[in-house]
């Protein structure tokens, strides 16, 4: 197999990273489209307690096992089949279950960091940035925490304002100038996303 085109879809946290990267994978067949989550590279905290487990700070790169991600995109490059990690929210450590990834002939990386990172960077393609206003972004995410992972809204205020609000000015906002596209509002945005598919279908075409 040709070696695959690598498209890295980074944003802040309640972006619409996610939601560009669906509308890519539901565009193309899943033979051809491998969708990895940053997320599921979450370091592996097995050896930790609990309240130390908790108390990680998981808006910071250092969260993440990127060596890992980066390991497993160069087999893929090589056509070989990885053994994706699953991280168990629940618990706050990776999952003893993984998933089995065999390459395509695209493969989307998304996550917060995913441009932040000069390894993970090197292997890319595309590069891609989805921005979206500040106060969109913390609306988004005040919804979705209370209504769907049951937390209160004094919990996700006050981590938004420690760690997601500063961490997202420090690591992630900065790494928006590596990308080769910015795509405004996420996918609602339909100019920036035709634009993008043309790119990769021009892509795919040259190679």
């Amino acid at each position: 197999m040709d070696k695959p085109l690598i498209i890295g879809v980074a944003g802040g946290s309640a972006s619409g990273k996610t939601s560009v990267s669906k509308i890519l994978v539901e565009t193309f067949s899943q033979q051809t489209i491998t969708l990895l989550r940053q997320d599921d590279y979450y370091n592996d905290q097995s050896h930790m307690t609990m309240e130390e487990r908790v108390k990680t700070n998981y808006d910071h790169p250092l969260s993440m096992d990127n060596a890992l991600l980066v390991q497993h995109l160069k087999d893929l490059i090589k056509g070989e089949d990885i053994q994706k990690p699953l991280y168990d929210y629940a618990n706050h450590t990776r999952s003893s279950k993984t998933e089995t990834i065999r390459p395509t002939k695209i493969i989307i990386v998304e996550g917060l960091f995913v441009l932040e990172d000069a390894d993970i960077r090197e292997l890319l393609d595309i590069k891609v940035f989805v921005k979206s206003d500040d106060d969109i972004r913390f609306i988004r995410r005040l919804l979705r925490d209370t209504e769907e992972r049951g937390r209160s809204l004094d919990s996700v205020v006050t981590q938004y304002m420690e760690s997601v609000k500063p961490m997202h000015e420090q690591f992630i906002e900065p790494s928006k100038k590596h990308a080769d596209i910015i795509v405004p509002e996420g996918k609602t945005n339909t100019v920036a996303l035709d634009l993008l598919m043309t790119k990769i279908n021009s892509t795919l075409n040259a190679g």
